[in-house]
């Protein structure tokens, strides 16, 4: 007993835990003769740090991977990181600026030389925290997006895709971020309301009088309109079209078109036209063969087009051209006007639409399988929750084609070569792109000089959509060893904003691949919000640091915290105190190991209490088992938490552990002592998934154990049905017992002094649960109920009333006191509710649902009103 300290020293036996796990290969996975039960972590981005998201989303992988590991899977968990062009770029360059250094002056070459020692000094960082957080992975197995396995198999994917004719080059308008210089697909845009401004502007007449009105919310474009576009049924603009209008400040004389695109009721019912910088306005201009020009330059500045404002921000431009117009006479009035305007996920930046050749992949014929995976009625992917489906099956069926290429130099180099006047080879490499260039031009004296490949690089997307074939070399070898075991892999566990960025591509190409599905179930988690609702984020400075949650509350503590209330799909309202709580119930598990490693044993026959408490809690812990199991099965990890929570707080450590405590300083039987230790080491195996550290630690001390042996290895208890009858009169006596606690507390009557029980009958505590009663109520004798006589006290135990014989020191008096004020406070309720059941427009009118309570509420008054009238008669009152 002196040997365990009074506290689990979770600051030193964590760590101490986890490389002990990993010495002995517990977390790797080899293929062999079992059921192979995998995960593939979403891969977080390389230099990025653990935040609350990332918490809660590995907490839940590693409870199904552990639990999985325990029921005899070949369980596996990838871990991986992604390489985040963007994101990691943006970092990089930033850098470079406040070293006074640029990306271009470096060069291709030297930029990425810098980009990889960013991400050897940056990363690494949240591997180590998610081993902190206890996730089980086999690290052996550990892939980034970019190494040379994954950038291969990307490669491949790309010349497979464009040979077939699903990967293709079009000049398109495209979501153009100014500040990381590249395009982005329209799942990565950001729709937020921003109050704007309204500006009503004089487009002059050509040659007449007059001028169109003009409204339009951004000004700095007018330098590229080259019309203005009218509905051809506005009786106001009939007559004017054909002719033509001046473009405020530049002078441009542009011509008045026609098209029912335009709104006669909106602004002033005339358009201008910028094919260049609107979506819409370059449809038009495309219909009637309009000029294209573009004002913007790629970071946002104004180009030549742009007159005297060129070099200067697009709205920085905004503000003094609205200046200039209104001095030249062309801005007539402002107007504030809320609009939505699309920002860059990644860097915030506010998008501009903007023409641009780009590579394309073809999502039409893709989705299909996708979209039928999840939306059949028996589906070979189920999403957790199933509110999704809508969501998905609205992206799906309204899918386009998906713009695969980005401008930057960070990531999986677009495999494509140009030469001669615009002919373009696609390979896995530049010898095979010389090779098939030689071949489709005739001139077998070209050389690798003569070849430039595309400057593009593959959206960050694109490499993580190959992720669980990928990560098992499943792309270019198809057909290998490990590739054929561990795939499909069981459970995706990921957020549901990247549902259509991530999880449909990945199933779409599962399906044209490998003509079968990736996953077989994907958990959608929710939003870690703080008290006031917020999402937890840096920025709003209201997301604690999970590495200092870990240090003061343990990371068992952490992790139940943060999985007590954390339903699929649905947010998760975090406080610190939910770690406190976890770390609470730690406390209680580490007591009542150290209660019972303190007891000492003698080989003799157990108690009668504690012989029927066994059968009990086995009973129990069958039951707690199997409801586990069915909250299991429909992944409601923290129903079953909750559960596992009640039964060893409950259940085990307060009415079991009392019933077979021994007296003070006496010895306890060793079948009872080595039962317990029995039932301990189910509760460790039950609580391993969700807190494994104190867990292993608690089963190592319960008895010796083999070295590199875990209680996380193959010990999840088998299901069983449990005797549903014992269980329902261990309820009943508990009730009793319960009862004469009330008692004991209401009347002052010390726990010491025994008590008689008198009971109607077996059943109100069933014959054999005798003993456990009177262990727990401390009861003197237990009598069947008769013509009792002297003051007393009666209560109800379900539906059974029993009855306590007043003891010497109660205060009869007062007690007759409380019962006549209690009386009187319930036949005024009953009176109430007699007189609202008397009212036939109530009855008639109200739900009868309603009615249904209030007869309950008389009915339940009633019979508590029979039990205190009884009480005060035998107490003389």
């Amino acid at each position: 007993m002196n040997k365990i300290p009074a506290q689990f020293n979770y600051q030193e036996r964590e760590a101490s835990w986890y490389q002990y796990w990993q010495e002995q290969g517990i977390f790797e996975s080899d293929p062999d003769e079992r059921a192979a039960y995998t995960i593939v972590m979403p891969p977080p981005n390389v230099t990025g740090v653990l935040h609350m998201g990332h918490m809660l989303n590995n907490t839940i992988q590693d409870v199904l991977i552990r639990r999985a590991r325990m029921k005899g899977y070949n369980a596996l968990w990838v871990p991986g990181t992604d390489h985040a062009s963007i994101a990691t770029e943006a970092k990089v360059v930033a850098k470079l600026q406040a070293e006074g250094k640029s990306k271009t002056e470096l060069g291709r070459e030297a930029f990425l030389e810098e980009v990889w020692d960013w991400t050897h000094k940056h990363g690494g960082i949240i591997q180590d925290q998610l081993k902190r957080l206890g996730c089980s992975c086999d690290w052996r197995r550990e892939a980034f997006t970019m190494d040379e396995e994954r950038s291969e198999s990307v490669l491949k994917v790309f010349v497979d895709l464009y040979r077939e004719g699903l990967i293709y080059r079009g000049y398109r308008m495209v979501n153009w971020d100014p500040q990381a210089r590249t395009t982005l697909s329209d799942e990565e845009v950001v729709h937020q309301e921003v109050a704007s401004k309204l500006y009503y502007m004089r487009y002059p007449l050509v040659g007449q009088e007059g001028h169109l009105r003009v409204a339009t919310t951004r000004p700095e474009t007018i330098l590229g309109d080259v019309a203005v576009c009218v509905n051809p049924d506005d009786e106001r603009y009939q007559h004017l079209v054909g002719q033509q209008v001046t473009v405020p400040i530049s002078g441009r004389a542009v011509p008045i078109i026609a098209d029912e695109y335009v709104d006669r009721e909106f602004g002033t019912g005339c358009l201008k036209i910028t094919p260049a910088h609107d979506i819409n306005d370059y449809t038009i201009g495309q219909k009637h063969d309009l000029e294209i020009m573009e004002v913007l330059n790629e970071d946002g500045t104004l180009n030549a087009h742009g007159l005297h404002y060129e070099g200067m921000d697009r709205f920085a431009v905004r503000e003094k051209i609205a200046a200039e117009l209104e001095a030249q006479g062309f801005l007539e009035k402002t107007e504030d006007y809320p609009t939505k305007v699309g920002t860059s996920e990644r860097t915030g930046a506010v998008i501009e639409p903007r023409l641009s050749d780009q590579w394309f992949l073809r999502m039409k014929d893709l989705a299909q399988p996708a979209l039928k995976a999840i939306m059949d009625e028996e589906p070979d992917i189920a999403l957790i929750p199933e509110k999704f489906k809508n969501t998905y099956r609205h992206w799906m069926e309204n899918v386009i084609d998906w713009n695969i290429s980005r401008q930057l130099w960070w990531g999986h180099r677009i495999p494509a070569w140009y030469y001669g006047d615009g002919q373009v080879v696609v390979a896995l490499n530049e010898e095979e792109a010389l090779a098939q260039a030689r071949q489709d031009s005739g001139n077998a004296h070209l050389q690798a000089s003569d070849l430039r490949q595309d400057e593009d690089v593959l959206d960050t997307w694109f490499s993580s959509w190959l992720w669980p074939m990928s990560v098992f070399d499943g792309i270019r070898q198809p057909d290998n060893a490990e590739v054929n075991y561990y795939y499909p892999t069981r459970d995706l566990v990921t957020a549901p904003e990247i549902l259509f960025f991530w999880v449909a591509r990945m199933i779409m190409l599962g399906y044209h691949y490998r003509g079968e599905r990736p996953f077989s179930h994907v958990y959608l988690t929710g939003i870690v919000r703080d008290a006031q609702g917020r999402k937890m984020s840096k920025s709003l400075g209201n997301s604690p640091d999970p590495i200092g949650l870990m240090e003061r509350y343990s990371t068992d503590g952490v992790r139940m915290g943060m999985l007590l209330t954390s339903p699929a799909g649905n947010d998760l309202p975090f406080e610190e105190e939910l770690c406190q709580q976890g770390r609470n119930f730690a406390n209680k598990v580490w007591n009542a190991m150290r209660l019972v490693k303190g007891w000492d044993t003698l080989p003799s026959a157990p108690e009668p209490a504690a012989d029927v408490a066994m059968l009990w809690l086995d009973e129990k812990l069958k039951d707690t088992v199997q409801r586990m199991e069915a909250s299991f099965e429909r992944y409601r990890l923290s129903e079953a938490l909750m559960t596992l929570y009640r039964f060893v707080w409950d259940d085990f450590c307060n009415w079991y552990l009392e019933a077979i405590k021994p007296p003070y300083q006496q010895p306890i039987s060793e079948e009872v002592r080595d039962r317990t230790l029995d039932f301990f080491e189910q509760v460790c195996a039950l609580l391993h998934p969700f807190m494994p550290f104190v867990s292993e630690e608690i089963w190592h001390l319960l008895r010796p154990r083999a070295e590199g042996d875990s209680v996380g290895l193959g010990r999840w208890p088998n299901v069983q049905a449990p005797n549903e009858q014992l269980l329902g009169d261990f309820d009943q006596m508990l009730a009793v017992v319960n009862g004469v606690r009330h008692v004991r507390a209401q009347k002052n009557i010390p726990r010491k002094e025994a008590l008689a029980l008198h009971v109607p009958g077996p059943e109100a505590l069933g014959i054999n649960l005798f003993p456990v009663a009177q262990k727990l109520a401390n009861l003197e004798t237990i009598l069947e109920r008769g013509a009792e006589e002297g003051p007393g006290f009666t209560f109800l135990a379900g539906k059974h009333e029993c009855y306590i014989p007043a003891a010497e020191q109660v205060d009869l008096a007062a007690e007759q006191q409380r019962l006549q004020e209690e009386i009187a406070y319930l036949e005024g309720f009953l009176q109430k509710t007699e007189k609202k059941l008397s009212n036939e427009r109530f009855v008639q009118n109200a739900p009868a649902v309603v009615v249904d309570k209030e007869r309950q509420k008389k009915a339940d008054a009633a019979d508590k009103l029979a039990a205190l009238r009884e009480s005060l008669g035998k107490l003389g009152g």
